[in-house]
Formats: structure tokens, C-alpha cells, sequence
């Protein structure tokens, strides 16, 4: 299990609906629990998407900024989360698929300064205390600047693109940009355009890691709270979602095994290059 951490970029390539996704079909063992973080400096999207605004903004990044400046920050973190588990309709104990909501207004993000790094320890300590996932929803922009030590610190950073030219064209100065903060990254492609998994990887020098049909319809119950089809949780969507996060665990698990302390000849630890 691990931190992961998704990007976006421009041309709307749908990273919070993905991450969603992803959040209600992440494969869970008893005991442990699927933590999605929304860390855009944009703003979040899911309280007044999926929850049609139901919560207000009671919850969220911004209340972590005044407990971190009370040294509360680890106490205020679990009394932000919301529950999603009852979203995939299905009859898991309570609790297990958990949101930290994002900030309601991009001018919030110049007060987060110390949060990002608070907030990176604090989902390094939930995987390694507790074996919980963190998955992170970096938004187009999320990942360099201040915010930059969320990607460094996460086991393997995804950025979501669509299979279009205008989506391609506006990924390479993103995954340039991360790739130069944390080395390697993964694509995880939604497909809407013409183009192949091989034509991607051959465009943004990146692997596809990870595909998510373009189903507009059942995409929107995820951004926007729209009704739920019948069988939602059977729909092509989730399916290739549950099959995406299996591939999701396999390259971050292959990634912090490559980064893991070596032993070197005289018995000192070195580690593996990035």
C-alpha cells in the first residue's frame, strides 16, 4: 500500500472525477482504509460536485491551517475527513473511504504554506502506522511551488491526461515540470481521443500505466452528483477503475522498492536513484 498522488492539467482532463473513482473501487483488506485528499491550490471540487454542497464548507483544508498554527494539525486531520463509503453502495463497515475536502477559494492557497509539508508527513505517517492508502488529488497545478513536497514525499505520481491533441500538447510541460521535482511519473490515460496507449507514451516519453473509459454519463454522478445509473457500481467506469488501482499499487510498490536504502560494499546505506 502507499501514497499516491495524481496531477492534472490543462484542458480539464478530469483528475478530481478519476480520483474518485478510483477512492469508491480501491480494493480493500479488512482493517484498512482509502484516504483521498483534495490538495488543488485551484480550489476543490468535490464538496459542491458529488455532495451538491449537502455539507457546506464545514470541512477542509483551510480549518488545517489555523490547527496547525495551535500545533492541533493531527487531531483537526481526522475530524475533516467525510465519509464516502456508503457512495459506492455497497455494505462495507463504516468509514473506510474517507475525503479531505479542498479548499472552497484559490486565495486560500497563499495561507498553506506550512500545511502542504504538515500534511505530507502526516499521510506518510497513516501508511506507515496504520498500512492505510492515501490517494492525492494535486489539481492542474498542485505538485510544484509550495505545494511541491506532497509529490516528493508520495510513492508514485500519476498525471491524468485525455488521449486528445489539445489535452497531449498541454501534458508535456506538465509531466516535464514534475518529472524534474520527482523523476519518474505515470499516465493514467482517459479515453476519448484517437490515440493509442503506445502514441501517448510515444508523445509524452511517460508510460501508460492506467486506462478509464470517457463515459460522460456515468463520470458526471462522480463530479456533479448526478443520479447514480442503476448498477453504477458495475458500470465501465468503476470496473476499469478497480483495475486501474491494482495497477496504480503495483507501479508505486515497484517505485518505493527501487528508492528503498540499499546496502552499499562497506555496509553504509545509500539509496537508489530517483
Amino acid at each position: 500500500m502507499g501514497v499516491i498522488a495524481l496531477a492534472g492539467c490543462r484542458g480539464a482532463p478530469g483528475v478530481t472525477t478519476s480520483a474518485l473513482a478510483l477512492l469508491l473501487a480501491w480494493p480493500l483488506e479488512s482493517g484498512r482504509k482509502m484516504i483521498l485528499a483534495e490538495c488543488d491550490p485551484d480550489g476543490g471540487a468535490v464538496l459542491h460536485g458529488l455532495l451538491q454542497g449537502s455539507l457546506g464548507d464545514r470541512y477542509g483544508l483551510r480549518n488545517l491551517s489555523i490547527a496547525a498554527r495551535k500545533n492541533e494539525f493531527s487531531d483537526a486531520f481526522w475530524r475533516q475527513l467525510i465519509d464516502l463509503s456508503s457512495e459506492d453502495g455497497t455494505k462495507e463497515s463504516p468509514r473506510d473511504r474517507l475525503l479531505l475536502p479542498g479548499i472552497a477559494d484559490p486565495a486560500e492557497a497563499a495561507g498553506l504554506g506550512s500545511v502542504w509539508k504538515a500534511l505530507a508527513l502526516m499521510f506518510r505517517g497513516i501508511e506507515a502506522d496504520y498500512g492505510h492508502d492515501v490517494l492525492i488529488d494535486l489539481g492542474r497545478s498542485g505538485g510544484v511551488g509550495p505545494s511541491a513536497v506532497l509529490a516528493e514525499q508520495a510513492d508514485a505520481v500519476f498525471v491524468v491526461v485525455r488521449n486528445t491533441l489539445r489535452c497531449l500538447h498541454a501534458a508535456q510541460a506538465r509531466v516535464r515540470v514534475l518529472q524534474e521535482h520527482v523523476g519518474e511519473v505515470g499516465l493514467v490515460m482517459i479515453e476519448e481521443g484517437p490515440y493509442a496507449a503506445g502514441e501517448v507514451q510515444r508523445v509524452l516519453q511517460v508510460p501508460v500505466v492506467a486506462t478509464l473509459p470517457c463515459v460522460p454519463k456515468d463520470a458526471a454522478v462522480l463530479s456533479d452528483g448526478m443520479e447514480q445509473p442503476r448498477h453504477f457500481t458495475r458500470s465501465a467506469l468503476m470496473k476499469a477503475a478497480r483495475t486501474a488501482s491494482s495497477s496504480l499499487v503495483q507501479r508505486a510498490a515497484l517505485r518505493r522498492s527501487s528508492l528503498a536504502p540499499l546496502p552499499s560494499a562497506s555496509g553504509e546505506v545509500t539509496h537508489a536513484a530517483r
